[in-house]
């Protein structure tokens, strides 16, 4: 007993050198081998089955592309004809010759190949299916509506007597329901695609869109009201058919297909095209007529189309506030910093402050001395109910005519010099605090979060908010992530450790594990520390013969970064007297 052949698709797949013809749109010579093709395609579909080189460089001196000399056309086809690639089958090219010198000239004969032709039809189904656009076509849907009220007329007057249908007449408009409805769904789905990039913006020219998109919203609106009324008249027309009818026609149009098959092929052709004809009719009816386990595709088309509309409107807004050069408050603090950094003392920098912003202190709002202890020996807290809070004294005289003025000699402005030296004190500790948690978690390159130690609650504190935004950054996909903190100083990697272990920070609070990273914390304004080091513990002071120039030089810069903020810190005081 032979084995039995192998399946086209299995032989196809068990042999990657079928796929040979294809190779040549990989090579730096593309487009000659591909304008070389398809002047061959041109010859055979004239029924020329040789051809020579200086007939092939005719048709590329005529095609619109770039100029080539008739030698590297010859290249170029001995190439193609090459067994490697296997498009073409050169023969020699006996005929001009006419002396003995001829014989040892090299001139071929060039002919599509079996394999090189397919590639070639493949290529140009492809090109032909990138170059369409799609359209909602309502005029087949008028078609479909024809068709499908002769054939239900057919049916109706021939269910019971299938032998008097006039086969001709009834295959042809199968075929032609086939064909429209084939049409309308492929064309609908290409040009839906087509939408969806535009509203995405993807593949589209912004400046077409909108020369077109008045006519384009139009077009969509008219289709839907066709789709809306056509396809409720197609599914009643369908509805009108029964299925002993359906079975009428699929058996006429399959008995009359079955007439051309071979000798003795007649019965089983018949049956594969009624089957096909059965099933074609049962997707003509899904498109059209929905069920309760599922929407009709026609519903869904005119869901999707309706839904572009106001995306399409979106678009257009979108492209018009992009074209007007619309800025956010970004840009504006962004060139406000700027103008900061630029200017020569702080001086100047509070004159801008009170420039750009208006603030300056309100000398008009004062509170009383007594009002002050009284509020401090309380203690309220931010929880506190205002019925629990001691009362607001208002006078009669301002409640009675809105306005109230003090006589007598008027207060003298109160010195506020020692409430600025403690904000400016708290300030300083808390950024030499924030400095030194920052400097305690700064590393040398990355290291997995288990060698950063013991950490004292600020640095915890802060390396747990680095921690948490390089995670959320990160997300779930993602294996490593670069995040930087508000103010540009410190710049964090955290990277993904395949399989690693878990990870525990202490502090004197307690334990936090979790599963182990790598993390890489650098400063803009802080020098590392030794490289041999490693995390420094919190406040640890410096080894004897350790060299601390590094870390007086970023304590410096610390301090003038505090000194910026201490300014800040004594204008908002300023402001709240």
């Amino acid at each position: 007993m032979t084995s039995p052949a192998p399946e086209p698709d299995t032989a196809r797949e068990a042999d990657p050198g079928a796929y040979a013809p294809f190779a040549y749109l990989s090579t730096p010579n593309a487009p000659l081998y591909r304008r070389a093709m398809r002047a061959l395609m041109a010859q055979k579909e004239r029924f020329t089955v040789h051809v020579r080189p200086e007939q092939v460089h005719a048709e590329l001196r005529s095609d619109g592309g770039e100029p080539v000399t008739e030698e590297a056309v010859a290249e170029a086809l001995e190439r193609l004809a090459q067994p490697s690639w296997g498009n073409l089958l050169a023969f020699p090219d006996s005929s001009r010759v006419t002396a003995l010198e001829d014989f040892y000239r090299r001139r071929m004969l060039f002919q599509l190949s079996r394999e090189g032709e397919a590639a070639e039809r493949a290529l140009t189904q492809y090109d032909a299916a990138l170059g369409t656009r799609g359209a909602l076509q309502a005029v087949a849907l008028e078609d479909i509506v024809v068709l499908l009220t002769h054939l239900r007329d057919t049916a109706r007057k021939h269910v019971g007597s299938p032998g008097e249908v006039d086969a001709a007449s009834t295959h042809q408009a199968m075929r032609s329901l086939r064909d429209r409805f084939t049409e309308l769904a492929e064309n609908a789905v290409a040009f839906m695609g087509s939408i969806q990039r535009t509203i995405d913006l993807h593949d589209a020219d912004v400046d077409a869109f909108l020369a077109y998109k008045e006519q384009l919203i139009e077009y969509l609106e008219r289709f839907i009201d066709d789709l809306v009324t056509r396809g409720a008249h197609i599914a009643a027309l369908l509805a009108e058919i029964p299925a002993d009818a359906v079975e009428l026609l699929a058996t006429v149009a399959a008995g009359r297909e079955a007439r051309d098959a071979a000798p003795g092929e007649a019965e089983r052709a018949a049956t594969a095209a009624r089957e096909t004809w059965l099933r074609q009719w049962a997707g003509l009816a899904d498109w059209f007529v929905s069920s309760p386990e599922r929407e009709s595709e026609a519903k869904l088309l005119r869901s999707r189309a309706r839904a572009a509309i106001p995306a399409l409107l979106a678009v257009v807004r979108a492209l018009h506030d992009r074209a007007g050069g619309r800025t956010d408050r970004t840009q504006d603090f962004l060139t406000l910093a700027r103008w900061f950094a630029d200017l020569p003392d702080d001086g100047a920098r509070h004159r801008l402050w009170r420039s750009a912003f208006g603030l300056s202190s309100a000398r008009h709002l004062t509170v009383t001395g007594e009002t002050m202890d009284a509020w401090d020996a309380t203690e309220l807290g931010n929880s506190t109910p205002w019925a629990d809070a001691p009362p607001l004294e208002i006078s009669p005289q301002l409640r009675r005519t809105g306005s109230y003025e003090r006589r007598g000699k008027a207060n003298r402005v109160q010195d506020r010099r020692a409430a600025k030296a403690v904000l400016v004190a708290q300030a300083r500790q808390e950024t030499e605090q924030t400095a030194a948690a920052r400097r305690r978690i700064l590393t040398t390159g990355p290291q997995p979060l288990s060698a950063f130690g013991e950490l004292d609650p600020q640095a915890f504190r802060l390396f747990l908010g680095l921690l948490g935004d390089g995670l959320a950054a990160m997300g779930p996909q993602a294996t490593t992530a670069q995040i930087h903190t508000s103010d540009g100083e410190l710049t964090v990697i955290l990277t993904q450790v395949p399989g690693a272990g878990i990870a525990v920070l202490r502090t004197p609070d307690g334990e936090l594990s979790g599963p182990d990273h790598l993390v890489d914390i650098a400063s803009a304004v802080a020098e590392p520390v030794r490289a041999d080091a490693g995390p420094r513990e919190s406040g640890g002071p410096a080894e004897p013969g350790e060299p601390t120039d590094g870390v007086e030089r970023a304590a410096d810069r610390d301090d003038e970064s505090a000194g910026d903020r201490v300014l800040l810190s004594a204008l908002v005081a300023e402001v709240s007297a």
